[in-house]
């Protein structure tokens, strides 16, 4: 029988997985081959060239382009300070002169006699590249990164806002079924990556947020609340940029939905564990999913080396999430892979499978309509 391809979400307890940390431009790579590194660590670092300044000097002065060359008290390449002047004029025996500033700290990068421009060009940008997980250094890409390998337990999303960061897993709740409520979230929650079950409001997650929590993992939101913290609605381009201060991961999908209990079970035996977690989010080509890595150490015991590869497909047996309407957000077990195309309500055919509900009921369904649980 062929195996049918179907996308899925990982949530598996201990795997090999391998992150590549890349700089956007080259630069200086920090880590070396065999490293063991934290996540906070940095491991790499370069500078993005500072913003241009264009300042209109023959304007600001009232001379002609061609004198501005003369009247600049910074030549080209030399370093200025914000509110330093840069240019005067000579006025009227002497007196009467008019001064140009720099409008901040940098560096002269060309004076134009042709159009009286002059171009400050402001300090370089640091940027650095931390290790993200707990590993081990396997590879070193020369003034770009490297690869760190970690054994961890590794968990996906459907959906996240908010970017890379690094905390404390705590439980909020106690059934995969509750709900995360302002009232939950204490002060002790700094700097933690809080799980919860079916759903969270704004009002929450603005709470997590004043308590300087890291992360938030639960299992469904609706879009009113997600549009009233993030103050606009979510396009279909990647996530992960969100200046928020906290980033959130949702496992299952929009709606009030209650967290898988294999996910549930997984995060909460990881209480008190450190956990790397990233809301990115494409749905589109080059799917990217919201993650959680707990590292396990290096002595854990891992079956499979796979890193984030997917299974073969899909198989009877497979664990999977309905993804449409009407069993949405309902989790099962593949009973039966008909081979023949079948008829739908819409009159197209397609190939279904058989799925044994978690309540027991068996359902047939468009293979398209199911997303594989990565075990």
């Amino acid at each position: 029988m062929a195996h049918a391809y179907t996308p899925g979400l990982r949530v598996t307890k201990a795997a090999i997985i391998r992150k590549e940390r890349r700089l956007p431009l080259p630069g200086q790579v920090l880590a070396e081959k065999g490293d063991r590194v934290r996540a906070e660590d940095v491991v790499a670092r370069t500078e993005l060239p500072g913003n241009v300044q264009p300042i209109n000097v023959a304007g600001l002065l009232s001379v002609p382009p061609e004198d501005v060359p003369q009247l600049m008290l910074k030549k080209e390449g030399e370093s200025v300070r914000k509110g330093e002047p840069i240019a005067q004029s000579k006025g009227f025996f002497g007196l009467f002169k008019s001064t140009v500033t720099a409008p901040s700290d940098g560096t002269i990068e060309s004076i134009s006699r042709i159009t009286g421009q002059v171009i400050l060009r402001e300090p370089p940008i640091p940027v650095e590249v931390n290790a993200y997980v707990d590993g081990t250094v396997i590879d070193v890409f020369e003034n770009e990164g490297v690869v760190v390998e970690t054994k961890a337990s590794f968990i996906q999303g459907i959906f996240g806002i908010g970017g890379e960061r690094i905390g404390i897993i705590k439980a909020l709740v106690e059934n995969p079924e509750d709900e995360i409520t302002p009232d939950l979230i204490t002060p002790d929650c700094e700097g933690k990556i809080l799980i919860g079950g079916s759903f969270i409001t704004a009002e929450a997650i603005n709470r997590a947020i004043s308590v300087k929590a890291k992360g938030i993992v639960v299992g469904g939101i609706d879009d009113k609340n997600l549009r009233d913290f993030l103050g606009y609605d979510i396009g279909v381009a990647i996530t992960g940029s969100e200046q928020k201060g906290i980033t959130l991961m949702i496992t299952e999908g929009f709606g009030k939905l209650r967290m898988a209990k294999k996910t549930f079970e997984l995060l909460v035996s990881l209480e008190g564990k450190k956990a790397s977690i990233n809301g990115a989010t494409q749905i589109r080509a080059g799917v990217i999913r919201p993650e959680v890595i707990v590292p396990l150490g290096e002595d854990a015991e891992v079956k499979e080396e796979r890193g984030e590869e997917l299974k073969e497909g899909l198989v009877i047996g497979s664990q999977v999430r309905v993804i449409r309407e009407p069993y949405f957000g309902m989790l099962g077990k593949v009973t039966a892979l008909p081979p023949e195309l079948k008829e739908i309500e819409t009159e197209a055919k397609v190939r279904v499978l058989e799925l044994e509900l978690e309540d027991g009921r068996k359902v047939i369904i468009p293979r398209a309509n199911v997303e594989i649980i990565e075990e």
